[in-house]
């Protein structure tokens, strides 16, 4: 990470990063072409191990894909916020983000599937009391992405002060 000062290590803070935000951004490769889809999820940590959870249809592109190759990296951001300033070159973007790369699974398995859908209505939701009917589980496609590795990267506001009166103080 170039930007030593703006990377995010705490587990607490990543996942704080991760609870804000409701969209993740899966990149994939299609025939040597970059292929991005944004979905809703739900995570976990098991055994120290970032778990991602999706569902979609049983049938698509990014279907294909991933099971074709299911090396994947995926892309989430909040906490966005424009930075004004006099000068052009002086604005800037509050942020934060998370950037990694992972491996796909696609669960089959009944109650692993529930499981997962309930991660992903509890992290949408807040809620955790959702039931599903088998016949519904068997209709849709659950996959899990496992981290290999994920960065997260923050740029808070700090103050209401412009960016260029901090640059002159400095």
């Amino acid at each position: 990470m170039r930007r030593r000062d703006r990377e995010v290590t705490r587990k607490e803070e990543i996942f704080d990063i991760i609870d804000q935000c409701k969209v993740c951004r899966i990149a994939m490769i299609d025939n040597g072409k970059p292929y991005i889809v944004p979905m809703n999820f739900g995570y976990e940590e098991i055994d120290d191990k970032l778990i991602f959870y999706f569902h979609s249809a049983k049938q698509g592109r990014k279907i294909d894909i991933m099971k074709s190759n299911n090396q994947v990296c995926v892309e989430m951001d909040c906490e966005h916020q424009l930075v004004e300033a006099d000068i052009a070159c002086d604005y800037g973007y509050y942020f934060a983000s998370l950037i990694g790369n992972g491996t796909v699974n696609f669960i089959d398995e009944i109650t692993l599937k529930k499981h997962a859908l309930l991660k992903i209505m509890s992290h949408q939701t807040g809620r955790d009391d959702f039931t599903f009917d088998d016949k519904s589980v068997q209709s849709v496609a659950v996959f899990q992405i496992i981290m290999d590795d994920y960065a997260g990267k923050r740029k808070p506001k700090i103050s209401n002060r412009p960016i260029n009166e901090k640059r002159n103080e400095e």
